[in-house]
């Protein structure tokens, strides 16, 4: 997914985006993940681990990808990563200015389980 982080999205001084917002979309994220595997949403129940490594600011562009690793019974375990494409704070001259980053900048990486029940499973057709 690639995103732009909205200036609603602001949540402290200085234009900082709250973290919570990077989880709401590995959240999102999870849920497509679940529903491509098994063909429900599922219910993301935990994160064994999260680091924030950059700050995110609202008007940057942000790619978040998910790889399931590995499938128990009713629970995937993903790896998260969201990488900052664009980013837009004190890169040039104008409010307007914004710099593609080559390579992108990560800036937050998580693990986190998935479960979906049993019943409620359906292999995708392929």
């Amino acid at each position: 997914m690639r995103v732009r982080v909205s200036e609603a999205d602001v949540h402290y001084s200085g234009n900082l985006v709250a973290g919570a917002y990077t989880l709401k979309l590995f959240g999102d994220l999870a849920t497509e993940l679940a529903i491509r595997h098994d063909g429900d949403e599922g219910l993301l129940v935990a994160y064994e681990s999260v680091h924030f490594l950059k700050p995110v600011y609202g008007g940057d562009f942000l790619e978040v990808t998910g790889e399931i690793v590995e499938t128990g019974n009713t629970s995937r375990k993903i790896i998260f990563q969201a990488q900052k494409v664009i980013q837009s704070k004190d890169v040039g001259p104008f409010d307007s200015s914004a710099e593609y980053l080559d390579p992108p900048e990560v800036v937050v990486k998580a693990v986190g389980t998935i479960v979906v029940p049993k019943d409620k499973q359906r292999k995708r057709k392929r």
